[in-house]
């Protein structure tokens, strides 16, 4: 948005493939890029469906709302701000396949035994480096009570540590769903895809939001599980060896409660709802 002409022009591409397409329907998950196509499917007068996955709407969102024949959101508190008649809350997209996990795979490709619950630590799709620094500083006491899964992030391996009941990866592509099976407690940043797949699996959580995103919408979303009853969140400014350690044995001790919160929630069909949002604006 800082470039009017292209915006302009951007609107103007839109307007034009649209025709050309012949499209009934525009879907938009937010992102600048995102703006110039809705508003090139305004002007052709088709229906605008967008879709908010954090707690708080974006600025492309913002600037799509007047637009929007229809607004689904991930978060019912998004739903409830917006007072909107538009405004349709769905939950959030969940994989399908992180649900099908095999418990012995994931206990197979991790080296791991049933002596000790396991613990999924993961920091974002660039890892984070704090994160990574504490638990590597914690493992003794981790590893007393946890076998312990840690996603670091590209080249945020450490290969000089060796581990009985530790095991780090760069990321996890394939092997997660059977991973997500034998995981008793996570800890992760808080975007929404994120979180509400751990929400589906039923995984409590303990959510340490970046908190230099770019509208804080991590610390939001955490803010919003964590009134839910779904997770526990931990602010960066606050992290280190004591709060981390003492977050994770208050979330296992208490781990029934989280998950009995977690089982209330009935938002497991987004997928279906978002389609036939957009089946019904599109006739």
């Amino acid at each position: 948005m800082k470039d009017p002409v292209k915006v302009i022009k951007g609107i103007y591409q839109s307007y034009r493939l649209f025709r050309k397409a012949e499209a009934h329907v525009v879907f938009s998950a937010g992102g600048f890029v995102a703006v110039p196509v809705v508003l090139g499917g305004w002007l052709n007068k088709a229906p605008i469906v967008i879709r908010e996955p954090d707690r708080t709407l974006g600025l492309a969102n913002k600037l799509s709302l007047p637009f929007a024949t229809k607004v689904c959101t991930s978060f019912p508190d998004t739903k409830e701000d917006l007072k909107n008649k538009k405004t349709i809350h769905i939950g959030g997209i969940v994989r399908d396949e992180l649900k099908n996990g095999d418990y012995t795979k994931g206990m197979s490709y991790c080296g791991f035994t049933e002596e000790k619950p396991v613990l999924l630590i993961m920091g974002g799709s660039q890892g984070a480096q704090r994160i990574n620094e504490l638990v590597r500083s914690s493992l003794d006491t981790l590893l007393k009570d946890f076998q312990v899964v840690h996603i670091c992030g590209k080249e945020k391996v450490d290969p000089s540590i060796q581990r009985r009941g530790y095991q780090q990866f760069e990321y996890i592509n394939e092997e997660l769903p059977d991973v997500m099976a034998i995981t008793d407690l996570v800890v992760s940043r808080a975007g929404s895809t994120a979180i509400f797949e751990l929400l589906a699996l039923q995984k409590p959580m303990l959510l340490i939001p970046l908190s230099n995103a770019s509208r804080g919408e991590q610390v939001i979303n955490a803010q919003s599980f964590q009134s839910a009853g779904y997770a526990e969140m931990l602010l960066q400014e606050n992290l280190n060896n004591d709060t981390l350690i003492d977050v994770i044995n208050m979330l296992y001790r208490n781990r029934e409660q989280y998950i009995e919160n977690m089982k209330k929630n009935k938002d497991d069909q987004a997928v279906d709802k978002l389609m036939n949002v957009i089946k019904e604006v599109a006739v």
